[in-house]
């Protein structure tokens, strides 16, 4: 459900600290931002924020990353974010396009992409988030031993993306059709969107994989 245009969202998010406004400047340079170097994990549409701060404060060893392209959302997550008081969260205004332009090669250890937009028509496949286009980013960005972890309410966006792990050549490591009757439920953070659906009986699909790495991509990562 698409939230409410608040006029107060823009002047907010360009005043707090939690909200990186020049994310081009600190391309591999992430760590620097943070009180300690840590692993960085990043989520892709952060939306209201509920698994990103719940995430930094029970996992206070990693460093978290929140993108989200709609001010709404992001001004919710945000807040959310301040509450905690944590140290480890930051907070990126930003398309998931331009991910690499503000993330140099290797500087992600894992990726999130939860209830993403399923653009269900088959002439809308290019926006999906799990595209290949949209996977040769991940791919650049994540570190050579770098994975991503996808949840869904939709069979249509998941049966997708899968075949596009596969024609992509990444791997799958996890996969579950009902992740909270899963092994994998113990580990799991929920989001907002997540609950709602698990209220109401419907299954929660997961999967974690993992890009295959050529030698035509070592020169990115032995790069200065």
């Amino acid at each position: 459900m698409r939230l409410r245009r608040n006029p107060l969202a823009k002047p907010y998010l360009q005043e707090s600290h939690l909200v990186i406004q020049e994310p081009e400047q600190l391309r591999g340079k992430w760590q620097t931002i943070f009180p300690k170097p840590q692993p960085l994990y990043v989520e892709l549409g952060t939306g209201k924020g509920q698994f990103l701060a719940k995430a930094s404060t029970l996992h206070p060893d990693i460093n978290w990353i929140g993108v989200e392209r709609i001010e709404e959302p992001l001004l919710h997550a945000v807040r959310k974010g301040e509450t905690t008081e944590n140290t480890n969260i930051r907070y990126l205004w930003l398309d998931v396009s331009k991910l690499t332009e503000v993330f140099d090669c290797g500087e992600v250890q894992r990726l999130f992409l939860h209830f993403s937009d399923p653009w269900p028509k088959k002439r809308h496949a290019k926006r999906r988030l799990t595209y290949r286009s949209f996977l040769q980013i991940y791919k650049y960005i994540l570190a050579p031993d770098g994975d991503l972890i996808l949840k869904t309410d939709s069979n249509s966006l998941f049966d997708f993306s899968l075949e596009e792990f596969k024609e992509m050549g990444w791997k799958i490591l996890e996969q579950s059709l009902d992740l909270h009757q899963s092994p994998y439920q113990t580990e799991n953070i929920t989001t907002e969107y997540e609950e709602k659906f698990s209220s109401r009986g419907m299954p929660i699909y997961y999967v974690r994989v993992q890009p295959a790495k050529t030698n035509s991509d070592l020169p990115c990562y032995l790069s200065d």
